[in-house]
Parts: structure tokens; C-alpha cells; sequence
């Protein structure tokens, strides 16, 4: 099948019009027309090469909201015209047993991204969201509750499941105090689905204009991470600590605001850390972890869980046209708080 999408041919040019062949159809292939593709941050570096794994020309998007157009003859969970969704994964090898325990994104042989990664039967590199059409393997395809909005949805299937995880993985419900560091893409989610599970829920920012964004969010409580006085009061007072910070930084002043035995887990950088103290983590037996999205039934639990508890990410429409000026703007945070493309607004 011939589709377009939007392409990075280097680290250095603007996104173009690209169009290539989206793989023939399998037996346990569900070929899917994308409605609405997510802009996430990791995009941005990939398509940068920030991180020295990016393979040209690179598609990318890893937020999919689509209906589909046509299964393979032992597809049974789906049918033609059902809204489904795709997010970071479409395949692993099914066998091992972080697959066997709903873990596929630690597959010990190495989960398929949905773009940027050899297809482990074509050896072709994965194409993703920014296109008209994809097709993926049955098993990391997910049902699009009929309560969601569609045009809001896609974000989900990457900041959605990237703070949901650590929230299940670490028993986030009533009476659980949970701090969330940044209130960007992830942040705003973190904030969201924690208020939802039960959670008081505190913002860290530096940045004093977010107390109002964070309070409508539904956040408890607001703390300046630049205040001294203030990050000294709330010392030992957090179950979790969710950092959603995506580039280098130092985390030893917020350890000593967990309680004893808390956790501060990483989402949003990949790649080095500064260095830090560890005393503030030896007297209180204190941890610091990180977290990759979910596997994919915790990722269609968090679907229906957003679908009950009406949770969805504040989002910007724009076309797939618009793409290179909001990558622009992703670099000066200037979003409020995630982009998604409209492609049935889109001319390309």
C-alpha cells in the first residue's frame, strides 16, 4: 500500500513530503488509516539525531489515532472501520517472559518502536505516525473507547502511559502524596491521572506563572523548586516523586523530599545525569528509578481508565503542513501542552 508521510531526511533539514510503501499485509496485520498523530518531544529528537540512533529518512510519530481499513485473514480483534490506536511499540518477539508477563516494552530481544527500528521480518525501518496510513501487527493494536475524544486521544499512547505506569507501578491511590517535577507534555498528564487515582498531588516548577495552570489541573498544592524555605518545609513529605524534566539536570535537592523509602522515578530524560549526592538516598533509604511506557494491556487499561474518569491532555490542532514551525516551538516550549496532528485537515 502507498502511502505519504512526513519526512527528516538529516539531523539539520525541515520535515518534507515523503511517500514509500507501507509493508504488505499479513495474516495478523491490521493496516490502519491515522486520523490524529500525536507531537512528542522524543520526535523532536529523533529527528535531530540528539540521541545517535536516528536512520534517515525518518517518519516520525509514535501517538496514533486511526480507523481501520483492512485485516489479515487471522485478525480477530478488530474489523473494518473500528477507531484504534498505536503508541511506541509494534512488535517484540511474543516468546520471552517480559512478553509473557505484559511487559513487551523490556522484550529481552528488543520491542520494535514504531519508527526508526528494523521490521523484524521485512528489515525495513519502521515508518510512524506522521502519515496517511500504517500497518501493524494485531497485538499492539488498542481499542479507542467510545467515550474518548478522538482528537484529543492520541497523546495517551505516549504521555498518557509514560505517567500512568509509574503511578500503577508504584500503588498511587487515596492517601498516597505524589509530587510531579515540570508541568509540560508529561507533567500536565502526571498531574491529571494522579488527581484521578486519588493521589494529593503537588507540582515542582520553577517557574511561579504555572501555580494557576496547575491548579486547574486539579493539583493540591504548588511548590517552587527555587524557594529554599519552602523546599525545606516540604522535606519527607512524598510517597512519589514523578520527574518529568526531559534534559540533564541535577536530582539531590528533591530526594530529601521523599519520605522514607519513596521514590523519585524518571520519565523524561534519556541519556546522562548530573552528578549527585547520594547522602540525602542513604538516610532515608530513599530510591531513585526510571520508567518506560507500559506494556500493552497496561496501556489499554489506561485507556479505559481515562475513558471513565473523562482524562485527556490539553492539545493543539494543527496539520501535518504546520509541522516544522511546531517543532520550533517544542524547542522554546512555546505548546500548551501537546501537539497533535489533524490529518484529515491536512492537504499533503
Amino acid at each position: 500500500m502507498k502511502t505519504t508521510g512526513y519526512a527528516a531526511h538529516s539531523h539539520d533539514t525541515p520535515l518534507v513530503p515523503y511517500e514509500y510503501n507501507c509493508r504488505q499485509l499479513r495474516e495478523d496485520d491490521v493496516a490502519i488509516e491515522i486520523l490524529y498523530s500525536g507531537v512528542c518531544h522524543s520526535d523532536l529528537h529523533t529527528v535531530k539525531n540528539d540521541w545517535g540512533w536516528t536512520l534517515y529518512p525518518s517518519v516520525p510519530g509514535h501517538e496514533i489515532v486511526g480507523r481501520v481499513i483492512a485485516v489479515g485473514a487471522k485478525v480477530t480483534g478488530y474489523n473494518k472501520g473500528d477507531h484504534v490506536a498505536v503508541g511506541c511499540m509494534v512488535d517484540s518477539c511474543q516468546q520471552c517472559s517480559q512478553c509473557h508477563a505484559g511487559e513487551e516494552q523490556f522484550c529481552e530481544h528488543g520491542f520494535t518502536q514504531t519508527y526508526n527500528s528494523p521490521d523484524p521480518h521485512t528489515k525495513e525501518i519502521t515508518k510512524g505516525g506522521y502519515a496517511k496510513n500504517i500497518v501493524v501487527r494485531e497485538e499492539f493494536v488498542l481499542a479507542v473507547p467510545a467515550a474518548l475524544d478522538l482528537a484529543k486521544t492520541a497523546p495517551l499512547l505516549c504521555a498518557g502511559i509514560t505517567t500512568y505506569s509509574p503511578l500503577r507501578t508504584w500503588n498511587v491511590g487515596p492517601g498516597s502524596h505524589v509530587a510531579v517535577i515540570g508541568m509540560g507534555g508529561l507533567g500536565h498528564m502526571a498531574v491529571k491521572l494522579a488527581v484521578a487515582m486519588g493521589a494529593h498531588v503537588t507540582v515542582v516548577s520553577r517557574s511561579a506563572h504555572k501555580k494557576a495552570d496547575a491548579e486547574a489541573l486539579g493539583a493540591d498544592a504548588f511548590l517552587l523548586s527555587n524557594d529554599e524555605h519552602s523546599i525545606e518545609q516540604a522535606a519527607s513529605t512524598f510517597d512519589l516523586i514523578v520527574d518529568t524534566v526531559p534534559v540533564k539536570h541535577d536530582v539531590t535537592p528533591y530526594v530529601p523530599l521523599l519520605k522514607i523509602d519513596g521514590t523519585l522515578t524518571l520519565v523524561g530524560q534519556v541519556g546522562p545525569m548530573a552528578e549527585m549526592n547520594t547522602v540525602p538516598l542513604v538516610m532515608g533509604r530513599r530510591r531513585i528509578a526510571a520508567s518506560l511506557i507500559g506494556g500493552i494491556a497496561e496501556t489499554q487499561e489506561m485507556l479505559d481508565f481515562c475513558a471513565r474518569m473523562n482524562i485527556l491532555p490539553e492539545v493543539e490542532m494543527i496539520t501535518m503542513e504546520q509541522i516544522n514551525e511546531a517543532f520550533e516551538r517544542l524547542e522554546r516550549a512555546d505548546v500548551h501542552y501537546r501537539f497533535v496532528i489533524d490529518m484529515q485537515k491536512s492537504t499533503f
